[in-house]
């Protein structure tokens, strides 16, 4: 090995963590210690508080935190929260949003909020017994040994809706499930689902062992491998949708309106019927709802697993969102899985979550939900209306540019001339270069 194990790591202080890693990894360039402090906030509190939410922190990863203003959805006029590095995300659901304000806004509609999670077992039991047992005895138990941890969910009118028995046999020798859908209200519920299956599998081991219709051999065969949720919710979902009169479509890059309607259904189905397609649509889609999710302080990776498992349902790996030209309307909409929350986790912590859940009016879990998947369908709008049209580089780019720019060093007066200089034209990275070239060259 080129470097030396360490122990004990996390039990070291910030410091001889930093110092550590400068040794053994930097080839102790001090200079990168530095770097590490001058992401510190100057509020030790506030930075203490940052460095609990995770283990072994040295210091904080910042990402731009951008708004992006005039989304009218169901009545509401709302500025979205982003946290994104990406360029042009931002500017894309802004202009969508502003294209969408005097065509009625975005609608939508929660159609579920059911989430799930799972007790596999392995038994070597017929299956009819197992559902016997489960049926007549072991349900009502599951329901009685999760009551007092269920009771505050069940008051604010969630807990657990159903326990169900799944044979998976089929699959892998004597393996099991017991599959439970919950209610959990405006949490996000991870920790309460998982301490709800806990209790299941250890009920299930006691029942199992009281059950005299088992021999001692069947009930030595019991093995239950794990509790927990599933980030899988395709009926916790949520629909998004914008609609206008094809005359009302207006476009500003010069086609008509009834091709510009043609030419975004048909880059639709594309992404419907061809998975290379459909996964960078969908990865545009994340963009929009991935930004509003970490500034509201959920997990973007379930959010991730939930859409493109969902997204390939049904054996084939498809398009998030969906459109329709009937009768001169012209339909764009999207069905999200999406399970998040606004109490818990770091929602009541983090200073700046607290923030974009203050700037969206303090919204319930359901709430959330709409404006996630607004998010993501003007994000998708507002890609799929550059690259039918214009292109999609023409826009990214231009917000590229001072990405292009900073990389160079670039002064503030080089950067004003580089944006009048692309007024009208395409942002490439050569053309960057060259000109950035020629225009120090002309200094000297």
């Amino acid at each position: 090995m080129n470097h030396s194990p360490v122990e004990g790591f996390s039990k070291l202080s910030k410091q001889r963590k930093i110092d550590w890693l400068i040794k053994e990894y930097l080839s102790e360039d001090r200079s990168y210690e530095q770097v590490l402090q001058q992401y510190w906030n100057g509020d030790e509190t506030l930075q203490k508080l940052h460095e609990e939410f995770s283990e072994n922190t040295i210091s904080n990863f910042y990402m731009p935190y951008g708004i992006a203003p005039n989304f009218l959805i169901d009545g509401k006029l709302l500025a979205l929260p982003m946290a994104v590095e990406e360029s042009s995300v931002v500017a894309a659901a802004s202009k969508a949003a502003k294209f969408w304000i005097d065509k009625g806004g975005f609608k939508t509609t929660i159609i579920n909020t059911k989430k799930l999670g799972h007790t596999h077992f392995i038994l070597d039991v017929e299956p009819h017994k197992i559902l016997h047992f489960f049926n007549f005895k072991l349900k009502k138990k599951l329901f009685e040994a999760t009551e007092d941890i269920t009771k505050n969910m069940r008051n604010r009118g969630g807990g657990i809706l159903n326990i169900r028995l799944i044979d998976k046999s089929a699959d892998l020798e004597n393996y099991f499930q017991l599959k439970a859908s919950f209610d959990t209200v405006d949490s996000m519920g991870a920790n309460f689902i998982n301490s709800c299956l806990e209790i299941f599998g250890k009920t299930l081991k006691e029942e199992v062992q009281k059950e005299e219709s088992f021999t001692q051999e069947e009930k030595d065969s019991l093995q239950i491998v794990m509790n927990i949720l599933s980030n899988f919710t395709p009926d916790c979902i949520v629909r998004a949708e914008v609609s206008c009169k094809i005359e009302d479509l207006k476009d500003d890059s010069g086609i008509s309106n009834e091709e510009f309607a043609t030419k975004f259904k048909r880059a639709v189905t594309i992404a419907e019927i061809e998975p290379y397609r459909a996964t960078t649509h969908n990865k545009g889609i994340m963009n929009g709802v991935d930004a509003v999710v970490i500034a509201t302080g959920n997990d973007f990776r379930a959010t991730e697993a939930c859409a493109h498992a969902y997204a390939a349902k049904d054996g084939k790996y498809t398009s998030l969102t969906h459109c329709t030209i009937d009768n001169g309307i012209f339909r764009f909409w999207i069905d999200l899985p999406i399970s998040v929350g606004v109490v818990g986790g770091l929602t009541n912590l983090h200073p700046l979550v607290k923030f974009s859940l203050a700037l969206l009016g303090k919204p319930s879990a359901q709430e959330l939900m709409s404006i996630l998947a607004v998010s993501g369908l003007a994000q998708n709008f507002g890609a799929l209306r550059s690259l039918v049209t214009t292109g999609i580089q023409k826009g990214h780019m231009k917000m590229h540019l001072f990405n292009i720019l900073n990389q160079l060093g670039a002064t503030e007066e080089e950067k004003n001339h580089f944006v009048t200089y692309f007024k009208d034209k395409t942002v490439t990275h050569h053309e960057v270069i060259s000109e950035f070239n020629q225009l120090r060259d002309g200094k000297k």
